[in-house]
């Protein structure tokens, strides 16, 4: 209400009542208590003409204000007013930068593009963007989801083990309590989602972040998570079908990291004890991939196989600039190797000893066979490499050949105690 109009609705009911109804009016009794104070508000033109984009001068203003029954004062053109008790809305320049525009008209703003300074930003190549990550999970069939982050505590407690989450201080629902340490929760809701409306064979995925507490820090992680369900590709003619397994997600990861990572046996609460491994990216471990463990397949309703897969995102958007060189002119030499080795040793880590060691003229190493049964020793399987050589400058010498063979083999007999076959 405006309380500075008290006595002059009280004058003008009285003079109605008198019209009306005759009679004499006594003095007004008032009696005056502590009223709101309205402190003067500032405008410059400056400001005004910068927000409005339109050239006011002062007298303008004046006028404008004048029209709105406004007390002034004018000093450097800086506009003080003293809004009248009726106007509690103006409180701040901005309001009478709005009453200046109310009143000249919002048709007479001028239609005038920003100007800005346009600049290229500084693109490494040495880090690619996350929607690649995306478009090579679409290539691969998959389709994405977004889920919230907000998750039910009893997720964290099934597919994590994680029995103290960061809790949320005002959920917006009870099952949506606590902050996701995984994309996997999510994913299985938005799988049973789509089975529920008759969809057979599932492919999911989503790059969201993840967040874990640590002391007094609460830390952030991008992921990259999937899950595939069903069969292993559509219903066709030419091809029976089967359900998915662990192989086939693999090669996902496989086209994700351009055939850099490699794996090794693990144990994770939400999947298979055999069926399952750690994801390392240049030794270094960045996620899980693995079959759902089966009781949660049984807590899930899920009458399939069921595959799932979490990585970080950083270390997949990394790349090595590529470095050029002259085509070779000369052909690369051809040799097969057999070995001997124990069975828990992995064929990974006589490669990766192979390439941290740097051979001379070993340009290619790959696993062709791997044999266990009459001849190789119990416990042992034999083991069979392809081996590219060349020289780049000339023709590769058998001479140097046999010693980078020879070199290899003392490796791996140091290293995993290889046996030649």
């Amino acid at each position: 209400m405006d309380f500075g109009n008290t006595r002059n609705a009280l004058e003008r009911a009285t003079q109605l009542v008198l019209e009306v109804c005759g009679g004499q009016a006594n003095e007004v009794s008032e009696i005056l208590s502590d009223l709101p104070k309205r402190a003067p508000v500032t405008m410059g033109l400056s400001r005004c003409v910068s927000v409005l984009g339109i050239d006011f001068i002062s007298t303008e203003i004046a006028l404008i204000f004048t029209r709105l029954g406004f007390d002034f004062a004018v000093a450097h053109d800086i506009f003080t007013v003293n809004p009248p008790s009726y106007r509690f809305d103006i409180v701040r320049e901005e309001d009478l930068i709005e009453e200046v525009v109310r009143l000249h008209g919002f048709d007479k703003l001028p239609a005038t593009s920003p100007t800005a300074a346009l600049t290229m930003i500084n693109a490494s190549e040495r880090v690619l963007k996350p929607s690649l990550l995306q478009l090579a999970m679409v290539a691969q069939g998959y389709q994405e989801t977004v889920t919230y982050s907000f998750v039910d505590s009893a997720w964290e407690r099934d597919l994590m083990a994680n029995m103290s989450p960061i809790v949320v201080k005002n959920p917006i629902a009870s099952n949506m309590s606590v902050m996701r340490t995984t994309l996997w929760g999510g994913l299985l809701d938005a799988l049973q989602y789509n089975l529920n409306r008759n969809q057979t064979r599932v492919r999911l995925f989503e790059l969201g972040a993840s967040y874990v507490k640590t002391d007094d820090a609460f830390n952030e992680t991008q992921k990259i998570s999937g899950i595939a369900y069903g069969e292993n590709q559509p219903e066709q003619w030419s091809e029976a079908s089967r359900d998915i397994d662990f192989y086939d997600v693999k090669a996902t990861i496989d086209a994700l990291t351009n055939h850099q990572a490699s794996y090794e046996k693990a144990i994770h609460t939400a999947l298979h004890p055999g069926q399952s491994a750690i994801v390392k990216l240049q030794h270094i471990v960045i996620g899980f991939i693995g079959t759902l463990h089966p009781k949660l397949k049984q807590q899930y309703g899920l009458a399939k196989n069921t595959v799932l897969f979490e990585l970080d995102a950083a270390p997949l958007l990394k790349r090595t600039v590529m470095q050029i060189q002259d085509l070779p002119k000369t052909l690369p030499v051809r040799r097969d190797i057999a070995v001997i080795i124990d069975e828990q040793i992995a064929a990974g880590d006589l490669i990766d000893a192979a390439k941290k060691a740097q051979i001379p003229f070993i340009i290619s190493l790959e696993l062709f066979d791997i044999y266990r049964g009459q001849g190789i020793p119990s416990g042992k399987k034999s083991l069979a490499f392809l081996i590219l050589m060349q020289d780049t400058s000339k023709t590769l010498l058998d001479q140097e050949a046999d010693s980078s063979m020879a070199l290899l083999l003392q490796l791996w007999q140091q290293k995993c105690q290889a046996q030649l076959r």
